[in-house]
């Protein structure tokens, strides 16, 4: 047989709640029999109290031989197998008694008498008779100086009550108990249904698949949270394929176009009689296209280390307002040969925490890409300034030729260059660089552009800034 249910979520929750029901099934059961049995008795006294006030008002109008016959007659009215009637004197010496045939191992209790005798009181005492098993409940009390009152009353009526509450209590909750099993089996599967669909929609993308999602159902409960963020991974693992994709074909272009001069190089120079000099041209073009492709697999690693936090930054004090007029002033020459409007407004001695050496690179990246985009006598601006007392900012904006809006979230991608970029000089690795390299500061870069009128480039650091790495 196949008990693969038994492991089952749903299983298991039908079997703690139906344990938890049956115990609390048996609690009550227990209560309720307790309680029961307590206003049966309370019925019984209340029915031997009255006793004792009907025969106290007996003595009193017919005296010692009225109560004799009184006990023998309301016996027989009753039932003689219901109730007996017993006088007594304070010495326990009987002196008028109902038929006792039927109770005639009832005994008067000395111990119960002296009780009565001390505390003036009426006393309740439960009998077990020894030749059946049955229970009288049985009373003691004064009904007139020296005279007192045993009576009692058969319990079995009461007993055969309550074992048919207990056989009725027992039988509809056996019925309950399985009921309640069953419609929790049901109900458990189906508040479950939701995990087994996104089970099912696992399997799907274990195997080949990536298209599938799981159903939600609106209800906002804790499954359709779940199937929401279940979907939420999904279309992250989509995406970060879709991009592993891209970046592999922009990386096989990209490393084609150097490898390809190299061979087309070397073969050249092999196929024709050339002398050394002509040997000396083809490893100095060797040297600078591997050049060229170290620095992109170098960067493509720090870029790497950088978003897993593995990049060895080091942190100290640095004038970031140094650091950019340096990066500045390099760039100054380039503007004036390309008749670039170039201004720069710095403030100075801005002290953050931060790796001298990254940041120059960051910054640098930023300027390069300005100034590949700037046509002639257009404008590149750079402003530091304090955002507040706990940001600065650094933007760097041109009047080049803009970046389209749909491609403004995709050129922090490791390789992805827009179409007119691809004309020019580079990897595509340049704002990835500086995007990772600036978080590991605790910055972000924020961008804006517009096509045809230039783009905006942001970068905000926290001033003073803790150690992160």
């Amino acid at each position: 047989m196949n008990f693969r249910f038994i492991r089952t979520i749903a299983f298991r929750l039908t079997v703690w709640y139906g344990g938890i029901f049956i115990i609390s099934s048996f609690i009550m059961f227990i209560l309720f029999s307790f309680f029961i049995y307590k206003i049966m008795l309370q019925k019984i006294d209340l029915d031997l109290e009255e006793n004792v006030k009907v025969f106290s008002e007996v003595i009193l109008q017919e005296g010692i031989n009225g109560a004799r016959r009184f006990a023998i007659t309301k016996a027989r009215a009753a039932g003689e197998k219901i109730v007996f009637y017993r006088l007594l004197y304070p010495t326990g010496e009987v002196f008028a008694t109902s038929h006792m045939l039927y109770w005639n191992d009832i005994k008067a209790d000395k111990n119960i008498l002296n009780q009565v005798i001390i505390k003036n009181k009426h006393l309740f005492q439960t009998i077990k008779q020894s030749s059946r098993d049955e229970r009288i409940r049985v009373l003691y009390g004064f009904i007139a100086p020296g005279v007192i009152l045993q009576t009692g009353i058969a319990m079995e009526t009461y007993s055969k009550f309550l074992n048919i509450f207990k056989m009725v209590f027992a039988g509809s909750m056996g019925f309950i108990i399985l009921f309640s099993a069953i419609i929790g089996w049901f109900m458990a599967k189906k508040a479950l249904s939701g995990v087994e669909k996104i089970t099912e929609i696992a399997k799907k993308v274990s195997g080949a698949s990536l298209d599938s999602r799981v159903p939600q159902t609106g209800s906002e409960d804790e499954l359709d949270h779940l199937a929401k963020t279940f979907n939420q991974m999904l279309d992250r693992i989509e995406n970060l394929i879709i991009s592993i994709k891209e970046m592999g074909d922009n990386i096989a272009h990209d490393l084609k176009s150097p490898v390809t001069r190299i061979r087309g190089l070397a073969e050249i120079t092999m196929l024709n009689e050339n002398n050394i000099e002509e040997y000396r041209i083809m490893a100095s073009s060797t040297i600078e296209e591997s050049d060229r492709l170290l620095d992109m697999i170098n960067t493509m690693l720090l870029i790497s280390k950088a978003a897993s936090g593995d990049a060895q930054f080091e942190f100290k004090e640095i004038n970031v307002s140094e650091i950019i007029n340096e990066a500045c002033d390099l760039f100054t020459a380039l503007a004036e040969k390309n008749s670039i409007n170039f201004k720069f407004q710095i403030k100075d001695n801005i002290i953050i925490n931060g790796d001298k050496k990254m940041l120059q690179r960051a910054f640098s990246n930023l300027l390069d890409n300005a100034f590949k985009y700037t046509e002639k006598d257009k404008s590149i601006n750079v402003v530091l300034s304090n955002l507040d007392k706990k940001l600065i900012k650094i933007e760097v904006s041109d009047t080049g030729i803009g970046i389209d809006g749909a491609d403004l979230d995709k050129i922090f991608k490791r390789f992805y260059r827009i179409d007119p970029s691809r004309s020019t000089k580079g990897a595509g690795l340049g704002l990835s660089l500086a995007l990772a390299i600036i978080k590991e500061h605790g910055g972000k870069i924020d961008v804006s552009s517009e096509k045809g009128l230039g783009s905006k480039f942001v970068i905000t650091l926290p001033n003073g800034n803790l150690q992160v790495i």
